[in-house]
């Protein structure tokens, strides 16, 4: 066991007390709101998760942070029977409510999820190097953390794979305004991003309707959840990743999962890496 993670047994330290918990309403009665295109949102997903099986049959994975559109992603996996692999990063720093998600998720839909864990000594020697507390002490040292707990294990889920399934929204930030539903890497890799239209309303109705499981920090207002240190609740107004990094005031709320150099793939274009523009030569 990693000596410095954060969260495995203990509950969030921004959680709020069971009795509080209880009186708040649940996430699903507070957004679930289905949009005029709902439906239509529905299957345009499905078939972009049928394109992205069956184009990168064995090679493709959905990368799921276990939030609530990777939920979704999920549902709609295992409930069109795709062979789409589900996997998620345990960077040692989750919260408690995460973990037993996992765990949960499991359970209902009865498979393995990939867990892809950072190396044990590149932490120990991180935290050696920097302390505990490394990324509130500068921008840097959060990637630097980022890239330790994240990015390295993110690269070897993905090593053999030809594309990858997110959960990202254009709603979500305005550095994700510009995405699109498929994107390829600057290292050929392709990206697919079903919900990538979805409104907040669109995602917990579809939750409500198919009795998704989710993590409970979603009821505690909690829109984005990453690592413990790094997720605070939101207030009303708030930006849906106002609760990740919030002491950070300048530059992007990202961990570095998302921003390297991606090319649009024109719709009906083939998703040979080889064949995209931007790919390696």
């Amino acid at each position: 066991m990693m000596s410095d993670d954060l969260s495995r047994h203990a509950s969030s330290s921004l959680a709020q007390s069971p009795g509080a918990a209880a009186r708040l309403q649940p996430a699903t009665q507070r957004h679930a709101r289905a949009s005029d295109r709902h439906d239509e949102l529905i299957e345009q997903a499905l078939e972009l998760l049928r394109r992205a099986a069956a184009e990168h049959a064995g090679s493709v994975v959905l990368s799921s942070s276990l939030g609530v559109e990777d939920m979704v992603l999920t549902d709609l996996i295992r409930r069109h029977q795709l062979d789409i692999p589900v996997a998620t990063l345990d960077t040692g720093a989750l919260h408690a409510e995460t973990l037993e998600l996992l765990e949960r998720a499991q359970r209902h839909y009865g498979i393995d999820i990939e867990v892809w864990r950072p190396q044990e000594q590149a932490v120990l020697q991180f935290v050696a190097s920097n302390g505990a507390d490394a990324m509130y002490r500068s921008v840097a040292l959060r990637h630097a953390c980022c890239a330790v707990r994240k990015l390295e294990p993110l690269g070897r889920m993905l090593e053999a794979r030809s594309a990858w399934v997110t959960g990202l929204r254009r709603e979500q930030s305005a550095q994700r305004g510009s995405l699109h539903a498929r994107q390829v890497g600057s290292d050929g890799r392709v990206k697919f991003s079903p919900l990538i239209d979805w409104a907040l309303g669109d995602v917990w109705q579809y939750v409500a309707d198919f009795d998704v499981p989710y993590n409970p920090l979603h009821d505690r207002f909690f829109p984005s959840i990453g690592c413990a240190p790094c997720t605070r609740a939101v207030t009303l107004g708030e930006d849906q990743r106002a609760g990740r990094w919030w002491w950070e005031r300048d530059g992007e709320k990202e961990c570095g999962l998302h921003v390297q150099r991606e090319t649009p793939v024109p719709q009906g274009a083939s998703n040979d890496p080889s064949r995209q523009p931007g790919a390696p030569a």
